[in-house]
């Protein structure tokens, strides 16, 4: 709306469970120090096929956290998304007991949903019959169960969002979450994206796609976003959860931001269900609206945390874009090469990791680029070898999905 002024959600708390580590420090650690990924690994349930590999949480028992009788009414993914959810509440010194709890939201992106479960009792039906197919099917796979159980765990009263716009839903979450707190519907928003999909039937439909990398020999570096040898991306599992708030009960609790959410924009590509509009019309749509969003110019913005999934098309399409709208200036990194491509969680990783470069004034590395691809556009400024300090005051996190769901979030230390 033209005269609007712009609205800055303050970040006050951040959750993560990834591939890289198990909480916000953990996973901070490992990005920025751009060593070889450890979360990556071959799974039995992907033996035989082209892609066997996968970045997951290992040794990550979310039941001997939760408590038995918890996990077992929640898929992984709403697992991940609780214990994402518990950090990052504690992290803005909140207390669910205390609040009023018709003042939370909660609004959680996945491309997925339980589909391992899913997949599971698929296989039960097929060899066992239907009188032993599991009557929680329909609870647990369903993509609105992160956001339910991160609702029953807190409290949370308020409005309860899913959002699955493929790869982008966590990066559209945050910006509904934004939405809801500019509307003044509620204070709290618990917000970001959850994922786990290690499924035998999704990889091999990937692998047919050819989405995926297939570089068996060593899986540590097969992502490597804008290299000249990428040939795919990693699926991984996570979640990355935020707490917003509006500014002004953020004050007067006395909470210091982390950051703020200044800008948020979307937009649709309306073309192919499975590759980006090849000239970057929906992601240059989607930034140019959020950077009007927060009344920032282009030639302001510091960093961009890209989507960077390691596609051929993507990071192309992707790049030329940032260029065209931003110039030359920003310090652009992915930083999927250590968590994996964790599909409709990757906008909420990415945007906490985001919030970390602006607070600790350094762009992590994209691991894994040794040779960036010569078509890629001059004066694209990539973070590789190395994490980089710089100064830091206004950063972007893009995200693109399949189906052409394109999403943006600008952001500032304050």
């Amino acid at each position: 709306m033209p005269g609007r002024q712009p609205f800055a959600a303050a970040v006050t708390g951040l959750g993560l469970v990834t591939a890289a580590g198990t909480g916000v420090k953990a996973t901070w650690h490992a990005v920025a120090g751009g060593g070889r990924p450890e979360g990556v690994r071959r799974h039995p349930e992907l033996a035989e096929l082209p892609c066997d590999f996968m970045y997951t949480a290992a040794g990550l028992d979310p039941a001997a956290v939760l408590g038995v009788a918890a996990a077992r009414l929640m898929d992984r993914f709403s697992q991940l998304a609780v214990l994402a959810a518990r950090e990052a509440v504690a992290d803005a010194g909140l207390d669910p007991a205390a609040w009023d709890g018709s003042r939370v939201a909660v609004v959680i992106g996945s491309a997925h949903g339980g589909l391992p479960f899913y997949d599971a009792q698929h296989a039960v039906l097929a060899d066992r019959g239907p009188r032993r197919v599991s009557p929680k099917l329909a609870p647990l796979t369903v993509v609105n169960g992160a956001a339910s159980s991160v609702c029953g765990e807190l409290g949370a009263l308020g409005p309860s969002l899913a959002v699955s716009t493929a790869c982008s839903s966590g990066t559209v979450a945050l910006g509904t979450a934004h939405q809801l707190l500019r509307s003044g519907a509620c204070d709290i928003v618990v917000a970001g994206g959850a994922e786990s999909v290690l499924s035998r039937l999704l990889i091999a439909s990937a692998c047919r796609l050819k989405a995926v990398s297939t570089r068996r020999e060593d899986p540590a570096t097969a992502c490597r976003p804008f290299d000249a040898g990428r040939d795919g991306f990693v699926v991984g599992e996570g979640a990355g959860l935020l707490v917003l708030e509006r500014p002004e009960h953020a004050r007067a609790r006395g909470a210091t931001p982390r950051a703020v959410i200044r800008g948020y924009g979307a937009a649709s590509d309306a073309a192919s269900m499975v590759a980006p509009d090849p000239e970057g019309a929906g992601i240059e749509r989607a930034l140019r609206a959020a950077l009007a969003d927060a009344q920032v110019a282009g030639a302001e913005v510091d960093h961009v945390n890209a989507h960077g999934t390691s596609t051929v098309l993507n990071d192309l399409i992707e790049a030329r874009a940032l260029v065209r709208v931003l110039g030359e200036g920003p310090l652009v990194t992915s930083t999927k090469a250590v968590t994996g491509h964790t599909l409709g969680a990757a906008g909420g990783i990415e945007t906490a990791l985001t919030v970390l470069a602006l607070e600790e004034q350094t762009v992590p590395p994209t691991v894994n680029l040794t040779t960036p691809d010569p078509r890629l556009p001059a004066g694209l400024d990539l973070v590789r070898g190395a994490a980089r300090w710089a100064r830091l005051r206004c950063a972007v996190k893009t995200s693109l999905g399949f189906g052409g769901h394109n999403a943006a979030l600008v952001l500032t230390r304050d």
